[in-house]
């Protein structure tokens, strides 16, 4: 499975971004799509996950504030981020977890959001 990320950038705090992750085959293949963040000096964490059924789950720091979603007719993951903090910059990658005989997990390339205060 190959990602495509995109949609990061430079946003004033309190504001919005989308992001998008187009993954190569067909979402319902894949068991788990997740977004990820890594901020500086900081380990990366789990943002949000969607699975092929639809079930979503977030950090409790961005509950509320941001929304995962799919579009299954292209592919694509979104995560729509509202109310943007400065300690939301972070590094964001995409996740996508295929189970059949075995785990298998691809990342896709990272995207770089930055929240100005």
């Amino acid at each position: 499975v190959q990602l495509q990320a995109s949609g990061g950038g430079l946003v004033q705090a309190g504001g919005s971004l989308r992001l998008s992750c187009t993954a190569s085959r067909n979402l319902f293949s894949i068991n788990t799509m997740a977004w990820y963040r890594q901020a500086p000096g900081k380990q990366r964490e789990l943002v949000a996950a969607i699975t092929s059924g639809g079930t979503t789950s977030y950090a409790s720091s961005v509950k509320g504030r941001f929304t995962i979603s799919r579009d299954n007719a292209k592919n694509t993951v979104y995560l729509q981020m509202n109310s943007l903090k400065p300690e939301d910059t972070a590094v964001f990658s995409c996740k996508a977890v295929v189970i059949d005989e075995l785990a298998r997990i691809y990342w896709g390339q990272g995207t770089l959001v930055t929240v100005s205060s």
